[in-house]
């Protein structure tokens, strides 16, 4: 009987801490959110950004069909990364900067659960907006129609491994006053293997050509970044606000 009582209280235990991990997660989502709502200017910024971005090439290379629907996908792309550069500065920065960060790295739960809370966030108003307006963009790139599907599947899988590997910069250099040339040399190189196998899934979904060894990569990526990189950001942190 006494065994019985000690695995239930173990058991009632480990759902508590759960429900409370749960629940921190969730409070720093709806913080987030909120918080971005009230300044909607870092949610429109980006999105833009990654606007004017697309539309400047048709202008500067011409609106020959041909040549606008063979470099769409790396326009695309281009322009998601660097949209996703320009909004990961406010990241951990205003945190910092009032001393709630501080705060977080206190409290009980694990840091890791509060940081993916906040990579979280920060993707779905910044990498979710840019999937939903990158069809639009791309009928102006002339972008061939067998493309969409593989242009949809990079973005989903994509987006999220740019703010996961960007949280770790930008935890890197919360404390450096203007650290965003610093940011972009430490996280641009470790955008690359994004960038080359989602271009090259959307170029061999064109040729009408099976791509799922790209998106396997990416997916790879995405599952190594969402495992290792808030433990990453949650170590890079401390050592930043000592």
């Amino acid at each position: 009987m006494n065994n019985n009582n000690s695995i239930t209280t173990i058991n009632q235990e480990k759902i508590k801490n759960n429900l409370s991990y749960r629940a921190a997660f969730m409070l720093i989502l709806k913080r987030d959110i909120t918080i971005a709502f009230r300044h909607r200017d870092d949610i429109i910024n980006p999105l833009l950004f990654f606007v004017i971005v697309v539309t400047l090439f048709p202008l500067g290379i011409g609106p020959e069909s041909s040549t606008l629907s063979r470099i769409a996908p790396g326009i695309i792309w281009v322009a998601a990364l660097l949209s996703t550069l320009l909004s990961l500065d406010r990241l951990f920065k205003s945190d910092h900067d009032d001393g709630s960060l501080e705060q977080m790295l206190l409290s009980p739960h694990p840091v890791f659960i509060l940081v993916l809370a906040k990579i979280v966030a920060h993707w779905l108003l910044t990498g979710l907006p840019l999937i939903f307006i990158a069809p639009l963009l791309a009928v102006l790139l002339h972008l061939n129609e067998n493309s969409y599907g593989a242009l949809m599947l990079t973005l989903l899988l994509g987006t999220p491994i740019l703010s996961l590997i960007g949280a770790i910069g930008v935890a890197l250099t919360v404390g450096i006053k203007k650290g965003g040339v610093l940011l972009s040399l430490l996280v641009l190189p470790l955008y690359i293997p994004v960038l080359i196998f989602a271009t090259s899934a959307i170029d061999t979904a064109a040729m009408n050509l099976p791509f799922s060894g790209q998106l396997a990569i990416i997916a790879a990526l995405f599952f190594g970044s969402l495992t290792l990189a808030p433990f990453a950001v949650s170590a890079a942190l401390k050592v930043s606000t000592n």
